[in-house]
């Protein structure tokens, strides 16, 4: 009897451990080859654990063990073979029996199997309150997708009378902390007491983004297959801004000082797995469409738990938009080793005084959080109006951050 090995790969480096997010296989399953057998959750991400061979799988690992990176978690057997597709052509090809005239008795129903789905399915389901035996699977080894879950809405789902936790009764749930939550927590009490956190605030006047965006955004949308949305404004406008005030842009590594003479953005975005900073690099160089496909492409990828750890590493600088939730102002957290972070806010109208007259205009709330060890409240001032400037005036943006007429008599 051959045994093969199956082992805990290396997610990245830096990274010496993960926890066994779910078994998608039982013991003693027979698997095919490069099978997704197991997802394993790193401090980063999510990963997949496929069958080395084909074979008979022994667990050596229970469902939401910490293991060390090279652990033997499982094993295969390769002198079991799955059954061959073969077999069941033959079967199939076998003539059907003579119908008999009397009514045969219904098939008994089926023993109930265990019911594996992807994460991000199930924290559609516990958030929609949908059993996973209700939702049919049709990934791999029945494997429930949250196209599989957005199908089963689509078609109509009761939802419960009573959320859970609130039925009246006085019960408790205590939940394993995953390894990103915890190396999240982690991380954000470091920065809180490693650095000289500060926060200046400011104001945008969004009327001419607005109008800018609503008179292309069809156009946009039909010529380069993404919708035009405040991110890709905010995103260029921070690259001009951190090419003027370059310490907003650098790192403390050690007694030493390290500027970019490039803009890599860190976008944080919600997943269920929790907040992710994938990274767009050089944003400095990309128009507005290519912003938006590369802050669409890894939303996407977040939302389903696809994003690698070379696409979350690095960054030179974090834009997060608490906006989108409703939030009107809030005190972001530096994304460590970076030494500044923009909040965005939702868009409000607001009576603000323009030429002496009171006039209502669509006003968002922005802040830099900023490591005042390397940014002086001037620079951290002057970068957060000179963001506020190019939104209130997008021809800017277009002309690198310099006024119309200045770039017409060619200052």
């Amino acid at each position: 009897m051959a045994q093969i090995d199956v082992k805990v790969p290396s997610p990245g480096e830096s990274i010496s451990e993960v926890r066994i997010a779910q078994w998608l296989v039982a013991e003693g399953d027979v698997v095919k080859k490069d099978q997704v057998i197991a997802e394993i959750d790193s401090d980063k991400a999510t990963l997949e654990l496929n069958a080395t061979e084909s074979g008979r799988v022994s667990l050596l690992a229970k469902a939401d063990d910490t293991v060390n990176v090279g652990d033997v978690v499982a094993r295969i057997d390769t002198s079991v073979k799955p059954a061959k597709e073969e077999a069941k052509a033959v079967k199939a090809a076998q003539p059907a029996p003579e119908a008999r005239p009397a009514q045969q008795p219904a098939a008994a129903p089926a023993p109930a199997q265990a019911v594996h789905a992807t994460p991000v399915a199930m924290a559609v389901m516990a958030d929609k309150g949908i059993a996973a035996q209700q939702v049919k699977g049709t990934g791999p080894n029945g494997r429930i997708t949250r196209g599989d879950v957005e199908a089963y809405i689509a078609g109509g789902v009761a939802a419960p009378t009573l959320m859970n936790g609130w039925g009246g009764t006085r019960n408790s749930t205590s939940t394993k902390m995953s390894t990103l939550r915890k190396k999240v927590a982690e991380r954000l009490v470091s920065v809180k007491n490693e650095t000289a956190m500060l926060t200046t605030f400011n104001e945008v006047d969004m009327s001419a983004v607005m109008a800018v965006r609503n008179q292309y955004k069809d156009k946009f949308k039909e010529k380069y297959g993404v919708n035009l949305g405040f991110m890709s404004f905010f995103t260029k406008a921070v690259t001009e801004a951190l090419r003027l005030f370059p310490n907003v842009n650098a790192q403390i590594d050690g007694e030493n000082i390290v500027t970019f003479d490039y803009a890599d953005i860190g976008i944080a975005v919600s997943s269920p797995k929790g907040l992710m900073v994938p990274v767009v690099r050089n944003a400095e160089q990309l128009g507005l469409a290519e912003i938006e496909k590369a802050i669409k492409d890894l939303a996407v990828k977040a939302r389903d738990g696809k994003l690698s750890l070379a696409e979350m590493s690095g960054g030179t600088f974090t834009i997060t938009n608490g906006g989108v939730f409703g939030s009107m102002l809030s005190t972001p957290i530096i994304n460590p080793p970076q030494s500044a972070i923009l909040g965005m806010h939702n868009v409000v109208d607001r009576p603000v005084a323009v030429n002496g007259q009171v006039v209502v205009r669509p006003v968002m709330y922005v802040a830099l959080s900023y490591d005042h060890r390397i940014v002086d409240g001037k620079e951290s001032v002057s970068f957060l109006y000179k963001v506020k400037e190019m939104l209130e005036d997008p021809a800017k943006l277009v002309l690198g951050g310099k006024d119309p007429g200045e770039v017409l008599v060619g200052l």
